[in-house]
């Protein structure tokens, strides 16, 4: 597990820089998840990466037998806009989102929705996230066989009127949407899109 996530610190650093910030939570019977903070003063953005999701891998709910070794390992990263809003406050949610499934026995993947119940940071007007497809801005970490290698998912905030439009319509038609629009997904205070 310590080798893994060494590795995985080592991968984020590599493509993001050093943290410049970090932080640890830890529930009850799980694993502590950290969550690093990567600043990118050039151009403005935050990027917030977890730190011990991949420890494990995720594990079907219906499997019977949980695999210690095979199975998907992730990451989440989240990227926003610095200095509009008090988005450190993402932490807690943030390694709630990873220690899910560790708690509900979840497979986080692309497509998926997480949702937090609460704001993800004071006054935010996200609730949930969409997790998009990994590879752009970190790539996938090979493990040794038979591990799977580790993924590194953005995660795209979403209003709660865009995720209630997600489960009905999909995923890919949300981030088309989205897309038509112009929506600057990073922006940590935009309003919803219009889902009309």
């Amino acid at each position: 597990m310590a080798e893994v996530l060494a590795l995985v610190e080592a991968r984020l650093c590599t493509a993001l820089g050093e943290p410049d910030a970090r932080a640890a939570v830890t529930f009850l019977g799980t694993d502590r998840i950290e969550v690093l903070r990567f600043t990118d003063r050039d151009g403005g953005l935050v990027r917030y990466a977890t730190l011990g999701m991949s420890a494990h891998p995720m594990t079907d709910p219906t499997a019977a037998v949980a695999d210690p070794v095979k199975g998907p390992r992730a990451e989440l990263i989240l990227t926003v806009r610095a200095g509009s809003a008090d988005t450190d406050k993402v932490l807690r949610p943030l390694a709630v989102l990873a220690a899910s499934p560790q708690v509900e026995g979840v497979v986080v993947a692309p497509g998926a929705s997480l949702d937090t119940g609460d704001p993800l940071w004071p006054a935010a007007p996200f609730t949930s996230v969409l997790v998009a497809e990994p590879g752009g801005l970190v790539a996938d970490l090979e493990l040794a066989a038979p591990m799977d290698p580790v993924r590194f998912l953005p995660l795209l905030p979403m209003t709660p009127n865009e995720a209630a439009w997600k489960r009905v319509h999909g995923a890919r038609e949300l981030r088309e949407r989205w897309l038509a629009r112009g929506t600057d997904l990073r922006d940590p205070l935009r309003g919803p899109v219009a889902l009309d």
